[in-house]
């Protein structure tokens, strides 16, 4: 019965990435980016009930930007759900470019690709980055830089907090968790990390009872003179403590 409901999801959610790839190329070049922003979060909303995730909110997501949302990182799972709760423009690393369907989504949704192991590229990204919050949009970053085991919140990379120090823009610490909906303990379905496939964590998503993501949205603040790394730091702690509820 699992399997069969699995296959049932994984028929949906293909049919939804189709929609979304005609969305992308159609549709969202003639919105203005409010309404693109709207339909993004639509979308995104409607690809979990898909896969049978219920999305819980806790605290306020941002209404207007600027501000950089810093965020743990669990799953492939993420984007979608952070875009579910609040569209923003994610800074992603530049192989889920090349990634078949998820790339192009993640393209039209605004996504800016960082090359991780270029020092330059990470110059390239802060500057656009810098730019976009000047313009008064929501970005969103993992500094982890990878997906963790969803126990605890690696080390965060500071780098990225530059653009937010640059702009004299707010940070928001974001907390994501998923949890087994029957039970209320923490779901391992989605996670993916170490060697774990992409491929495995969606079927064992798809063939998991119900899940819930909670996006939990902390307080934003601005840096007032900590460098970026003090920052950082405290930053980490916050995710930390949201994440766990």
């Amino acid at each position: 019965m699992r399997r069969i409901r699995a296959c049932w999801r994984l028929l949906r959610v293909f049919l939804h990435i189709l929609a979304g790839l005609w969305i992308a190329a159609v549709r969202l070049p003639r919105l203005q980016p409010a309404a693109q922003s709207a339909q993004v979060q639509v979308w995104s909303l409607a690809l979990l009930g898909h896969i049978g995730i219920t999305l819980q909110i806790r605290g306020q997501p941002p209404i207007l930007g600027p501000v950089l949302l810093v965020a743990n990182h669990i799953s492939w799972l993420d984007i979608p759900v952070m875009h579910a709760a609040r569209h923003c423009r994610f800074v992603s690393k530049s192989d889920i470019q090349d990634w078949p369907l998820v790339g192009t989504l993640a393209t039209a949704g605004g996504t800016l690709y960082i090359e991780r192991s270029s020092r330059r590229d990470a110059m390239r990204v802060v500057h656009l980055m810098r730019d976009a919050l000047l313009a008064g949009e929501v970005l969103a970053v993992f500094p982890e830089g990878t997906t963790g085991d969803g126990l605890s919140v690696l080390p965060f990379h500071a780098n990225l907090l530059q653009a937010a120090l640059s702009a004299d823009a707010p940070a928001q610490p974001v907390g994501l968790r998923f949890i087994d909906q029957a039970s209320g303990q923490p779901s391992h379905a989605p996670s993916y990390v170490r060697d774990e496939t992409l491929l495995g964590s969606i079927w064992r998503t798809l063939c998991a009872p119900p899940i819930v993501a909670r996006v939990h949205f902390g307080e934003s603040e601005l840096a007032e003179g900590r460098d970026r790394r003090t920052w950082s730091a405290q930053l980490r702690g916050k995710v930390d403590g949201l994440r766990q509820g």
